[in-house]
């Protein structure tokens, strides 16, 4: 196809975002069209509460964009994004009052650790100093012959593996506690194979890039991706919601950032019966119940080097996590679930008024 066509993103969530400014860096006139008043899709922020506190409607923390092969390219800093690091990326406190903390230097991690402190370097520190090259591999959205392939199969020798054989590994429940919620970002259970996978995936950029925020908000990686897209001669529509994509007939190529249903409804005939049947038979993964708070004041953890952290596991011990996981996995609600929260205000306050904190 020649590159000086015409092409459109249905939908501006990062991904759609991504996608048109791959198509206008290659010469494509690109046009975006986004249904709500704002794009972004999940990677908006809003007054979700009361005036003045600003809350991100999905994504809140960037565990991979801020290292991300492709985002990190982009001069999005020149657009207004400024990355915002807590402390420590994490922080999983437990029933106990105190709190397991992942640091992002992994010789701190390591110390702070204990006796589990050596056997985690030795699965995190040499994925950790090849992150950059590692990324490439496991975040490619492609098939392709491994440019590393023995820092692949280092990583891949653990990453087959069920969560809980890997967390076996290590001597101390609290160790194991840390490892079962860096794997259940998976939504697989932790005794199926592949679970491992996910927890070394959130655990190394933890150290090698940090958990970042984003400042003002997670619109603000939405707003710079829209700018520099427009640097390149794109633009996204808002409020222009497709109904149809008949009615996008002067394009010479359509992508669309949106979900199978979505697509099934305006697809029309300009898709075959076979990828209809698919699209109906696709089974979505589990729900996220989402709570968003107006705090006046942070929150009082019996732990307080919870207050490093902008992101917390709450789910208590392995065990704990893994019933909650397992009864996801099985369609079912759990009757203790596996909770992410988030805490961008104490290190970001222009997300609420002064004197004030939001979670």
């Amino acid at each position: 196809m020649a590159s000086n066509g015409k092409a459109c993103v249905v939908g501006s969530g990062s991904n759609g975002l991504a996608a048109a400014i791959v198509l206008a860096q290659a010469g494509f006139q690109v046009d975006g069209f986004e249904a709500e008043q704002v794009p972004g899709g999940a990677t908006r922020s809003m007054e979700l509460t009361l005036p003045g506190f600003t809350h991100d409607f999905g994504s809140a923390v960037f565990a991979l964009a801020a290292s991300s092969p492709f985002f990190s390219k982009l001069p999005l800093k020149d657009y207004g994004l400024e990355w915002v690091h807590s402390p420590a990326p994490l922080a999983h406190p437990l029933d106990d009052g105190t709190a397991v903390v992942l640091e992002r230097d992994i010789d701190v991690a390591s110390a702070a650790l204990g006796s589990d402190g050596r056997r985690w370097r030795v699965l995190m520190e040499p994925l950790v100093k090849n992150w950059h090259s590692l990324a490439p591999e496991v975040l490619s959205p492609v098939m392709h012959i491994p440019s590393h392939p023995w820092l692949l199969a280092r990583f891949g020798m653990s990453a087959l593996l069920p969560a809980n054989v890997l967390a076996s590994r290590f001597k101390s429940e609290r160790t194991r506690a840390l490892f079962a919620g860096l794997a259940a970002h998976s939504f697989l259970s932790l005794d199926e194979p592949l679970s491992s996978a996910f927890g070394i995936l959130m655990a190394v950029p933890a150290h090698a890039v940090g958990w970042p925020i984003a400042r003002h908000g997670s619109q603000s990686f939405t707003n710079a991706l829209c700018a520099y897209l427009a640097t390149l001669g794109g633009k996204v529509m808002t409020s222009s919601r497709i109904d149809s994509l008949d009615a996008l007939s002067d394009y010479d190529l359509i992508l669309c950032d949106i979900t199978p249903r979505q697509l099934l409804a305006i697809g029309g005939r300009r898709l075959s019966e076979t990828c209809k049947r698919q699209l109906k038979k696709f089974r979505y993964g589990p729900g996220v119940f989402k709570v968003d708070y107006a705090l006046s004041v942070p929150i009082p953890w019996k732990a307080p080097e919870c207050a490093r952290a902008a992101t917390l596991h709450l789910g208590g011990s392995f065990d704990e996590i893994a019933a909650s996981e397992k009864a996801v996995r099985s369609r079912e609600h759990p009757e203790r679930p596996f909770v992410l929260l988030v805490q961008p205000t104490l290190f970001d306050p222009s997300r609420a008024p002064a004197g004030c904190r939001r979670c």
